[in-house]
């Protein structure tokens, strides 16, 4: 990966770890995939490696990826689905040819088409993204609980509590600022 990029936030949900794509969306948000080559990166650390990606490639991923998020948001705090982003997601959905394949070690693949296009690893994307918004995989649909970063996630935790979309970054962030404000708290009441 670039220097010059920030890190990928990567999860162990596709769709949501595409959504962190960008994030600090209430802040000085961060784009992590600014450039169809940025794309091509994230595709290929998540297991679906493409040949090229083209600004127009580019723009249907970032189509998709905020259309996901626009749906998981209103999902998680139980709203009607946007119908532009479900119209999205399904369009995605239907235009790859992306196959589920068994690995000798008993893990799933995608295998995409011959010609490693990126709508199908797109394909894979809103496939995921469409398992988890409708309820089929086990776990909840949660909004990160950092002012700034609101990012949906699918919280898998036993309890179904998890407050952070990713305890290193915004858990860390919220825990750090919490710990300075008692800290002055503290030292102003000692005076």
């Amino acid at each position: 990966m670039r220097a010059e990029f920030p890190d990928f936030r990567l999860g162990t949900v596709l769709a949501t770890s595409f959504t962190a794509t960008l994030t600090e969306r209430r802040g000085d948000a961060v784009e992590r995939i600014p450039t169809p080559q940025r794309l091509i990166d994230w595709l290929a650390v998540s297991g679906l490696a493409v040949d090229s990606c083209t600004a127009a490639q580019l723009d249907l991923a970032k189509e998709l990826r905020e259309s996901i998020h626009a749906a998981a948001t209103a999902a998680a705090v139980q709203d009607a689905l946007p119908g532009a982003a479900v119209r999205v997601i399904n369009d995605r959905s239907a235009q790859g040819r992306a196959a589920a394949v068994l690995t000798p070690d008993g893990r799933r693949r995608w295998q995409l088409s011959s010609a490693s296009r990126v709508e199908d690893a797109l394909s894979v994307i809103a496939a995921d993204a469409i398992s988890i918004i409708s309820g089929e995989r086990d776990g909840k649909l949660a909004l990160c609980a950092s002012p700034t970063c609101q990012a949906a996630f699918f919280d898998t935790s036993q309890s179904r509590t998890r407050k952070w979309c990713d305890m290193n970054t915004c858990g860390n962030r919220q825990k750090k600022a919490r710990f300075n404000a008692n800290r002055r708290k503290s030292t102003s009441t000692a005076e």
